[in-house]
Formats: C-alpha cells, sequence, structure tokens
C-alpha cells in the first residue's frame, strides 16, 4: 500500500536512511513523506502498529524489476530430449543413436533413453537391459545416467544429464 492507500490510524515510520522516526499519527507521516517528495510505503501490514517507510516508491518497482528480469536472464531451461531404441537394435542404428543422444547433451539438454518392447519381448527384458547399458557405456563420456534403466508397463527409460 502507498500513500492515501494506507488507512490505519497510527504507524511506525522509518525515513528513508532507515533510521526509526517512532509511532505517529497516519496524516503526520503522509506530510513528512510529501515535505521530502518521497512516498509513504506500508512495508509491514501485520505489525501492531503497521510499518512504513518513506521511500522512493517508483525507483523502488524500477529496480526491483531490474533484479527480476536479471535473473530470468540467468536461469536456463533444461529440456528432455528422447532417443528410442529396440531390443534388437543393429549396431549401426546405434551409433546414429548414439550420435544423436551425444549432440543433445552437449547442447546441454537430459535425454530419455526408452525401448518399447514389442510382442513377447517382454519376457525377455533383459536384453533390452543390455541394450541400455551398452548405451550409458558408450555415454559416459558425455553424460552420466541420472536415473537407471526402469522397467514401466512395456517401456524400459532410462534417463542421462550432461557430465559438468
Amino acid at each position: 500500500m502507498v500513500n492515501d492507500e494506507i488507512r490505519d490510524r497510527e504507524v511506525r515510520l522509518i525515513d528513508q536512511n532507515g533510521e526509526q522516526l517512532g509511532v505517529m499519527p497516519t496524516v503526520q507521516a503522509k506530510q513528512l513523506a510529501e515535505e521530502r517528495d518521497l512516498d509513504l510505503v506500508k512495508i509491514a501490514p501485520q505489525a501492531t502498529p503497521p510499518v512504513c517507510k518513506i521511500m522512493d516508491y517508483g525507483k523502488y518497482r524500477f529496480e526491483q524489476g531490474k533484479r527480476e528480469r536479471e535473473i530470468r536472464k540467468n536461469q536456463t531451461v533444461i529440456t528432455i530430449k528422447e532417443v528410442r531404441l529396440s531390443a534388437t537394435i543393429e549396431e549401426h542404428d546405434i551409433d546414429v543413436k548414439f550420435r544423436a543422444a551425444v549432440k543433445f547433451l552437449e547442447a546441454g539438454d537430459k535425454v530419455k533413453v526408452s525401448i518399447r518392447f514389442r510382442g513377447r519381448q517382454i519376457a525377455h527384458s533383459e536384453i533390452g537391459l543390455k541394450v541400455m547399458q551398452n548405451f550409458a557405456e558408450r555415454v559416459k563420456d558425455v553424460g552420466t545416467v541420472e536415473r537407471r534403466p526402469l522397467i514401466e508397463g512395456r517401456n524400459m527409460t532410462m534417463i542421462l544429464a550432461p557430465r559438468d
């Protein structure tokens, strides 16, 4: 709340330098703020009496927005890319999928490696596990296994993260 939005009878006032001016009527606090060409801002409404501060509210909001933009600019978004294998995959096909996974990992993305078991292949899920372990071994220079191979229904998935 700023200036005329403050409806309390009394407020504890802090000036722009951080010094406490004590408890005073809101009208008097507003006059002090106007004399200094600044705003009266309620900073602790739950206190008894509420705490208000004399400050340049427009400048405060501008700097707060600037800090938020800086934080947003510095954060990185990690996306998950998927590479699909099969339990009966051939050597050349694994090489192609390996190159794609390396490209994703080097770009800083996580990679979800999945195998879908078809028909009776689910009975021999150890074959799929060997394929996953082989793939993880190939990628170990560029990425690490974040989540070990796990069977969920007819799918086996593993998540790789880029190496720091």
